[in-house]
C-alpha cells in the first residue's frame, strides 16, 4: 500500500510541478552551469545503491593545486536558497517514482557510512530511504548524528499511514520555517565517523 500511493502521488506531483521544475532547472543551468542535476550513489532498501538525483547547488571551484574547494565556498547565494527551500530536493520525486524511495523514510546517506553503523543503527536500512523522515522534522541537520540515527529506527520500528502523513504535513511546516538546515559551522552537516557512535 505505502509503495502504491508513493508512485501515485510522486507521478502527480511530478506532473503538477513540471513548470516549476523546468523553471528551476532553467535557473539553474543560468546561474550555477552544468550539470544542472547532481547525482550521486546512496544506499536504499538494505543498503543496495542507487543514484539520488538533487538540483545543483554549488559551483564547480577548485583551489591552485585543483581540488575542489570547500562546500562553503563553492555554494551561491542561489544554490543556498535552492537548499534552504529544500526546492533541490524536488528531482528525488523521480526517484519515487522509480521505487528508489519513498516520499517518507529515513534519508538515504552517504555509502561510506554503511560500514560504520551499529546493528541498532543498520536497522534504519529496512525501509526505503525518504525524501523526509522522522528525524528530518524533529531537527534535521541541526541534531547529533546518535539522535537522528535514534528517530529513524524509532520510524522504522513504529511506521504507519498516519504517521507519514503527519510527517508530511510536519515537513510542509519546516519548510516554511527553514528550520534544521545546517549544523553549526558548516553548510549542511559535519561527516559521520562512526566513533561516538558506538
Amino acid at each position: 500500500m505505502k509503495r502504491l500511493l508513493d508512485f501515485a502521488a510522486a507521478a502527480i506531483a511530478l506532473l503538477l510541478l513540471s513548470p516549476f521544475l523546468l523553471l528551476i532547472f532553467i535557473l539553474v543551468r543560468v546561474k550555477l552551469g552544468s550539470p544542472v542535476l547532481f547525482c550521486q550513489a546512496r544506499p536504499g532498501l538494505h543498503g543496495k545503491l542507487f543514484h539520488m538525483y538533487k538540483f545543483r547547488t554549488m559551483i564547480n571551484a577548485v583551489d591552485a593545486q585543483g581540488q575542489p574547494l570547500s562546500d562553503a565556498q563553492r555554494i551561491t547565494p542561489f544554490g543556498s536558497l535552492l537548499r534552504s527551500s529544500s526546492l533541490d530536493e524536488l528531482p528525488e520525486l523521480w526517484n519515487v517514482l522509480k521505487g528508489d524511495m519513498s516520499l517518507v523514510g529515513p534519508r538515504p546517506l552517504l555509502p561510506e557510512y554503511l560500514p560504520l553503523y551499529n546493528q541498532e543503527q543498520s536497522k534504519r536500512h529496512l525501509v526505503r530511504p525518504g525524501i523526509t523522515g522522522w528525524s528530518q522534522v524533529n531537527g534535521r541537520n541541526a541534531i547529533s548524528w546518535e539522535k537522528k540515527f535514534e528517530l529513524d529506527v524509532w520510524y522504522v520500528e513504529h511506521q504507519n499511514l498516519w504517521l507519514d502523513i503527519r510527517i508530511l504535513f510536519l515537513t510542509v511546516q519546516k519548510v516554511f520555517k527553514r528550520e534544521g538546515i545546517s549544523s553549526d559551522g558548516v553548510v549542511t552537516t559535519e561527516k559521520f565517523t562512526g566513533k561516538s557512535e558506538r
